[in-house]
């Protein structure tokens, strides 16, 4: 199944026009990601909004399924800005496997600009991982590279629907840096940044100046590296496979 701006030719040359579902966190992800061609939906960081989002959408209406955004970095070899294409998602003791097809073209686009691109599984969580142990923890039990709050509820829709599904996350805090409180308090319901929120905790706490900085400055390569990752959304290729690798007893 190809994925792009356009519709695609089945073998029996008839035009599929459905859109590919991108499954997003944040707003700035959804304007990223939208375009011809894609069905596009925020969850603004609510797992409980997201699923409800995905329990009124016909999954007819659709042929594939992208997790697409930042994601929390749990490998501690990965730093701002690193791409991440799942290979399979992870939540407790469920796997989905996510299928994925690059041409060596596509490959040397994403590649491009310093960016560094990595296939490796993605932890599902219900809600944000902030600090550093928690995140080494989660490493430590899991092996996945990163973590993020869409994608093993977009994994399961798929499954369950029967559509090939696929994921690609750039890292925005890497496991060396803990997510501050007010950065994760600044996010408003409907996924943008709250800047009132943020001048009132700096006014309260000044201290927590730094980290706030730090985690905007690697928020920001984040969001730059996803809009180059635009191009998978165009040039990739879902592969149909057996969504469900394993379910422990």
């Amino acid at each position: 199944m190809t994925l792009g701006t356009g519709d695609y030719l089945t073998a029996g040359q008839t035009v599929d026009p459905r859109p590919i579902l991108i499954v997003t966190g944040l707003v700035q992800e959804a304007r990223i990601a939208a375009g011809p061609g894609m069905a596009v939906i925020c969850s603004s960081s609510s797992p409980t909004q997201l699923r409800a989002l995905l329990t009124v959408l016909d999954p007819e209406t659709i042929r594939g399924v992208i997790s697409f955004g930042v994601a929390g970095g749990l490998d501690p070899t990965l730093r701002s800005g690193d791409v991440v294409l799942a290979t399979e998602v992870l939540a407790g003791d469920t796997r989905w496997a996510a299928g994925l097809s690059l041409g060596d073209d596509l490959i040397d686009r994403l590649t491009s600009g310093r960016r560094r691109v990595v296939r490796g599984s993605l932890a599902g969580a219900e809600e944000v991982v902030t600090g550093r142990s928690c995140k080494a923890a989660l490493h430590s039990e899991t092996g996945a590279a990163a973590v993020d709050m869409e994608s093993h509820i977009a994994a399961a829709y798929a499954a369950e629907a029967g559509l090939p599904f696929a994921a690609v996350r750039v890292i925005s805090d890497p496991a060396h840096r803990a997510l501050p409180a007010l950065a994760r308090a600044a996010i408003k319901p409907n996924g943008q940044i709250d800047v009132l929120a943020v001048l009132r905790g700096i006014a309260r706490n000044p201290t927590a100046l730094h980290g706030l900085v730090s985690t905007g400055l690697d928020f920001n390569r984040a969001l730059r590296s996803l809009r180059g990752c635009r191009d998978f959304l165009i040039g990739t290729e879902l592969v149909d496979s057996e969504a469900l690798v394993s379910e422990a007893a």
